[in-house]
């Protein structure tokens, strides 16, 4: 970014065509340039990087279990306190990027996060295994951080494609930590290292990595367009109102508590089937640890263009039937994925059918959660931040819920845990039929005439408030 002058003004130039907010109303993910592609970058790698440090554990389970004799019991619940962990850190975290700016907040999460994901080498029983992987978890509510950001940098015409790849990306490291790790175990190993000291010394990679992410984000990003929230706020030039109309606006929209839940069983699921996939194959198919990590590897990798297609798909149906459009996309295509996800649990006697409906679950699966991004962006003007922040811990809520029901505590063989997901999948879904705004219509309503925009997004603000900054000028000074 750089400024020139014009008629005596000091005025921003960007690399990209920006709009009137000087969000940038084009994607280009091959640029690097401030302050766009810089946050989309920064953003989407921390996501990754807190997804890699996750997810870790899971892929070095066989030999966890065996190093510090954890039951099933033990391994249930620690994939429970793993997502667990960022439910309330996902509403936290909204709470902070809408007062201090998504840049400390990625920074905070990944930077305080990092010592957990050291120290988890340390364990040497149950109690010390559940408890690093739920301080892990914490991390992922760099997730919140990263909607917030890209949707703060880019147009509405773009939002859900830019959301969905900075998040689909970031899911990604899941998939390449199944990859990663057995890889850096063995090399550890083939070092001369018992195999009771390399699993743990491999824990120093992805921890490595977030403190290098915190160095850079704070470094090299700024908040906004137009610079970062401390300067803009001292400046004058960025208004707020009161924490508890932020915190009203979203409680009190009932579209916040729809799409908690229903992301509860998209993102949820994904999340469900990220833990227990590699055990599954190295148990149910009597796989070696590699070729177990590389298959449970392909439904994360699947994110590198899975979800992304879903924030385009939403994109690409609001240019042609708006906001009623990105609904019905959304409600058929994770309809699709609870079915493929009950089509995952009747092939588990053959290995290839089980892969060929893995790959086709994993992208319904995932676009889903990319569409889901391309509504939530609309919910709320005010209360952006928190309510990404409470869609996203609906996401960890149904992914702790699932694991609990269908994978630890019920007496189901896991490929049976799959079936049951996918029944719950589909029944949540449902709730997608009672989304409805007044200015722009639901599935099975209209808009209502006389409605704007402006109407719906101004009433969130008390008279005064509005009166104080004016017009859409408040919507604004909100980003």
């Amino acid at each position: 970014m750089g400024v020139m002058a014009k008629d005596g003004v000091q005025v921003p130039s960007f690399t990209l065509p920006v709009d009137t907010e000087h969000k940038a109303t084009i994607m280009r993910p091959w640029y690097f340039a401030r302050p766009h592609m810089s946050a989309f970058h920064l953003s989407w790698l921390a996501f990754f990087a807190a997804f890699v440090s996750t997810f870790a554990p899971a892929a070095l389970l066989p030999v966890i279990r065996d190093n510090i004799d954890l039951t099933k019991t033990d391994l249930g619940n620690a994939g429970i306190a793993a997502v667990c962990g960022a439910i309330a850190a996902r509403v936290a975290m909204g709470n902070f990027v809408d007062t201090y700016g998504p840049r400390f907040g990625i920074g905070l999460c990944i930077g305080l996060t990092a010592p957990a994901v050291y120290l988890i080498a340390l364990c040497s029983n149950a109690a010390g295994f559940i408890i690093s992987r739920l301080f892990i978890g914490f991390s992922l509510a760099t997730f919140v951080a990263c909607q917030f950001w890209c949707t703060s940098m880019f147009n509405t015409k773009v939002v859900g494609t830019a959301n969905a790849l900075a998040a689909g990306w970031g899911n990604m490291g899941c998939g390449f930590t199944h990859f990663l790790m057995p890889l850096v175990f063995d090399g550890i190993k083939a070092s001369g290292t018992p195999a009771f000291l390399a699993w743990r010394w491999a824990f120093f990679v992805p921890a490595s990595f977030q403190v290098l992410l915190t160095i850079c984000t704070m470094a090299l990003a700024q908040d906004l367009p137009d610079g970062n929230y401390a300067a803009l706020k001292k400046s004058g030039a960025m208004q707020h109102g009161s924490a508890w109309g932020t915190w009203k606006a979203a409680v009190t929209n009932y579209r916040t508590w729809v799409m908690m839940l229903t992301y509860g069983y998209c993102f949820g699921v994904e999340l469900t089937v990220d833990n227990v996939l590699p055990q599954y194959m190295y148990d149910n198919f009597q796989l070696d640890l590699h070729i177990a990590g590389l298959l449970a590897a392909i439904f994360g990798m699947m994110n590198l263009f899975s979800r992304p297609s879903g924030g385009y798909i939403s994109d690409y149906v609001a240019r042609k039937w708006g906001m009623r459009g990105r609904l019905y996309a959304l409600f058929i295509i994770q309809m699709l994925g609870g079915l493929f996800c009950m089509l995952l649990g009747l092939t588990h006697t053959n290995l290839g059918a089980t892969m060929a409906i893995l790959v086709i679950f994993s992208i319904f699966c995932q676009q889903s959660c990319g569409l889901s991004f391309g509504v939530v962006p609309f919910v709320s003007k005010r209360s952006t931040g928190l309510v990404s922040g409470f869609v996203g811990s609906g996401g960890n809520v149904g992914g702790a819920v699932t694991q609990a029901l269908f994978f630890t505590y019920l007496p189901l063989a896991t490929y049976n845990g799959f079936l049951w997901m996918g029944v719950m999948t589909m029944g949540v879904t449902m709730l997608y039929l009672a989304m409805y705004f007044p200015m722009w219509g639901g599935c099975f309503a209209k808009a209502k005439e006389g409605v704007s925009e402006e109407d719906y997004y101004l009433a969130e603000w008390t008279p005064e408030e509005r009166a104080q900054v004016g017009g859409w000028c408040l919507l604004y000074h909100l980003f």
